[in-house]
């Protein structure tokens, strides 16, 4: 797998997972479980919409290339950066007594690591770094609004599963499709509302259309919001002008850019 590789993952920076499984979702998305000896090293940061880092070969080569990491934490790519492979993708679940992980991967035509998801099979190697999470609520959190578009689903089925009985949760999905279109979590405080035919790629997104109509609670709120970069801006500048979601009570995310 070469020297690079090999001092990262002595580091505890990097982890070799490897395909247990492969599960299809819907029609756009597939789940793919990983196992592997390195998942024993592998700190979970218990936050919701954690993401890691999936570093793949050159398809051609088979080379695997990561960036060198300081003790600081700070990436410093190669000379020709392109060479260093990856996309970032949710946690969707991290069982770490059965050391396994995983990812639900949205798909379509094109793309590394929808390509690569797609043609997954049972032993198939990936590297991830170690996760992050951003959704970070403010004390006393009453209620929540959650936005999404196919990208942001994963995260927003795992920070409904983690939500406190006594939390209220507004959540607003936006899907190409009704076949895209899956389960989630229960709660008892949940309501959800699926918009179908926009965003995605398929129309302009209508999420920061839906913001405003949300009814609001009393108390202490939140907004995490996941979609495309453009869909992402205009609800960030929506929200800095809703009193309900200042300063420290909202994170609205960029998951990928048309």
């Amino acid at each position: 797998m070469g020297r690079l590789l090999g001092m990262a993952t002595r580091m505890g920076s990097f982890h070799e997972i490897t395909v247990a499984r492969r599960e299809w979702l819907t029609p756009g998305m597939v789940r793919l479980s990983f196992t592997g000896e390195d998942l024993s090293g592998f700190r979970s940061t218990g936050i919701g919409d954690e993401y890691v880092r999936l570093f793949f070969p050159d398809p051609v080569t088979g080379e695997r290339v990561l960036p060198e990491i300081d003790a600081e934490g700070r990436w410093t790519f190669p000379a020709e950066p392109e060479r260093v492979r990856y996309s970032t993708y949710t946690v969707r679940h991290f069982d770490v007594e059965a050391r396994e992980l995983h990812i639900d991967f949205v798909v379509h035509e094109g793309g590394m690591a929808s390509e690569w998801a797609i043609a997954a099979q049972p032993g198939m190697s990936v590297v991830i770094n170690s996760p992050r999470g951003l959704y970070a609520p403010p004390n006393g959190l009453s209620w929540q609004v959650l936005l999404a578009d196919a990208t942001g689903l994963p995260a927003v089925g795992r920070l409904l599963a983690q939500t406190p009985a006594h939390v209220a949760s507004h959540i607003v999905v936006e899907l190409g499709s009704e076949a895209h279109a899956q389960s989630l979590p229960y709660h008892p405080l949940a309501e959800v509302t699926w918009i179908f035919g926009r965003g995605n790629g398929v129309a302009p997104s209508a999420l920061d259309h839906a913001l405003p109509s949300i009814p609001l609670g009393a108390g202490v709120g939140y907004l995490w919001a996941g979609a495309e970069q453009k869909a992402a801006r205009r609800i960030r500048n929506l929200a800095r002008r809703m009193p309900a979601f200042g300063e420290g009570r909202q994170k609205v995310v960029a998951y990928w850019s048309a």
